[in-house]
């Protein structure tokens, strides 16, 4: 079983604090990018016969800039090529893209289950500095528009640490996007990025930000705020209702196989890493002479499988199963990583509750810097 990410790299305007592939979709050859992706899904799942994808998700960029006869050319390949037989099916969307139900109609009658919809924010002057081209209103009718078609299981991200934004700022936004009832909610703190906007307005003193007490509290009012709704923190920066977690991302968190598709995705099959073309020629060019438009392989020794067994497992609030790692690498997990789950445990940054080890409170709050205690120069 695996995952499938699918990658739609056009944008109708590019966010301030986004690094990830994308493109102005103005004079963009969408069609034939489109034509190719389903290429690339009859090539790589030749080589991948008996391997059954159990979940799709589609991101960007932003999906929902296609056109709704590209969408359903798109979900046509999908379900054609795909070994894709049910399960969660995921589709990144902006609000602005959704002020009426055509291209939701689409993704609804061809199987896509549930939507993340892209909302930062309810403060339409943050949404304006950081970028954004909709506004709250346009949320509002997105979700009435996506329920309408049918749709329940919603996801919308909210940002903080947001340029001026202050913690009323986001404890409002907070409370709007409760009042959804959605089942559930993505929360992430600002990172800036090279080659953004934000990184360069930075780098020239430009950029006013929180402060990191402010920014921990932003974080401890989300947690809490979705605690008291009913949403599980399930996973650092993810909150849900019982029964929708996002099943996709679990397959990431788990170090489970996942297949790449679309300019600059990665995939992971096993120990065997791949990475395509990131710009939209250079990936097209291999699938018009019928072949794969992997730039690089990379075989992950030992030492990197263990780490990132580590790095993701320990995003989530289930932790790391010290079982599933001895029988996953063949040596106990106390061998290899004892003196640093010791010391982070004495810091109060990790806990062992069982078979499990866990991010504590407080360790959720520098996830980062406990993940780079295991890091292994060699083992």
């Amino acid at each position: 079983m695996a995952g499938a990410y699918i990658h739609i790299p056009f944008c109708e305007h590019i966010c301030y604090y986004c690094d990830f592939n994308k493109v102005f979709i103005e004079g963009q050859p969408v069609d034939d990018y489109v034509d190719m992706l389903i290429r690339e899904f009859q090539l790589v799942m030749a080589e991948h016969p008996d391997e059954p994808i159990e979940t799709i998700y589609v991101g960007g960029g932003t999906p929902t800039t296609l056109s709704p006869a590209q969408l359903q050319r798109l979900l046509d390949g999908i379900h054609q090529y795909l070994p894709f037989k049910g399960g969660e099916f995921t589709f990144e969307a902006n609000p602005n893209d959704l002020q009426d139900t055509a291209k939701l109609q689409v993704l609804k009658d061809n199987g896509v289950n549930r939507l993340s919809i892209g909302v930062q924010s309810f403060n339409d002057q943050i949404l304006k500095k950081i970028g954004r081209i909709h506004r709250s209103a346009d949320v509002y009718r997105a979700i009435d528009n996506a329920r309408q078609v049918g749709f329940e299981n919603i996801s919308i991200d909210l940002i903080f640490r947001l340029p001026d934004q202050s913690e009323e700022d986001f404890m409002d936004s907070l409370t709007k996007a409760l009042a959804l009832d959605l089942p559930h909610y993505s929360t992430y703190s600002l990172i800036l990025e090279r080659k953004t906007i934000f990184y360069n307005l930075m780098r020239q003193g430009k950029l006013r930000l929180p402060s990191q007490d402010v920014e921990a509290h932003m974080y401890q009012a989300a947690i809490d705020s979705f605690q008291k709704a009913g949403l599980e923190q399930y996973e650092i920066s993810n909150f849900a209702k019982p029964g929708y977690q996002s099943a996709h991302n679990l397959t990431y968190w788990r170090n489970e196989k996942y297949f790449g598709f679309g300019a600059g995705a990665f995939g992971y099959l096993g120990k065997d890493r791949y990475h395509n073309f990131g710009p939209i020629q250079q990936y097209l060019e291999p699938l018009h002479d019928n072949k794969v438009p992997v730039i690089e392989r990379h075989v992950l020794p030992l030492t990197e499988q263990m780490e990132e067994e580590l790095f993701l497992g320990l995003r989530t609030m289930q932790g790391v199963s010290i079982q599933r790692f001895q029988e996953k690498f063949k040596m106990p997990l106390q061998a290899v990583y004892g003196d640093t789950v010791a010391t982070q445990i004495a810091k109060g940054y990790l806990k062992q509750e069982g078979d499990w080890l866990r991010l504590t409170e407080s360790g959720k709050f520098l996830g980062n810097e406990v993940f780079q205690e295991f890091l292994l120069d060699e083992y």
